[in-house]
């Protein structure tokens, strides 16, 4: 079951974080809206309201799921470049995914991650050393680093991707 609910395992990152592996890291945000418009190519609606694991959410749900995450991660990012440590605002996303906006077409997230993710990394190739070291505060996880974060929104689109990729490739999609 782990394997189904990360495919590509768990976000860890405890090495220095260097300026390579950050540009490595905002391009993987640039292209995970591409990424996942060719994960979803010639779904239909069965196969988009399919879950991905046994008690996951549906392709559809994931696809939601990936907006409302990013909407807050950017969010939360420009929190912490101008202002002193905030705290941000959890949100509970398995109740996210439930609301009726879960059940719009995908083009409207795909959509709205495009150009989301094209104002996000412009602002991420902007930033200095100083802001890289901002934090948040999550009330749940703790003190967040700009520069780690930055590294778990990289990994975050590639995991959710996986959850569609895999399924195509279990159920023979391809």
């Amino acid at each position: 079951m782990d394997q189904l609910r990360y495919p590509i395992g768990l976000f860890q990152h405890e090495a220095i974080i260097t300026n390579e592996l950050l540009d490595d890291w905002i391009f993987q945000i640039e292209e995970t809206p591409s990424m996942l418009m060719d994960a979803v190519k010639d779904l239909d609606d069965e196969q988009l309201n399919t879950a991905y694991r046994p008690e996951g959410w549906t392709v559809r749900q994931v696809i939601h799921h990936l907006a409302d995450s990013h909407m807050n991660a950017y969010i939360r990012l420009k929190l912490a470049l101008t202002e002193d440590s905030p705290t941000i605002k959890p949100y509970e996303e398995d109740q996210w995914a439930k609301l009726p906006d879960s059940l719009l077409p995908i083009h409207v997230s795909l959509n709205l991650l495009e150009a989301l993710h094209c104002r996000w990394v412009v602002l991420l190739k902007t930033l200095m050393d100083e802001d890289l070291e901002k934090v948040f505060i999550h009330p749940e996880l703790g003190k967040m680093q700009v520069k780690r974060y930055i590294g778990l929104y990289a990994w975050h689109g590639k995991h959710h991707i996986a959850h569609i990729t895999s399924l195509r490739k279990r159920l023979n999609w391809d």
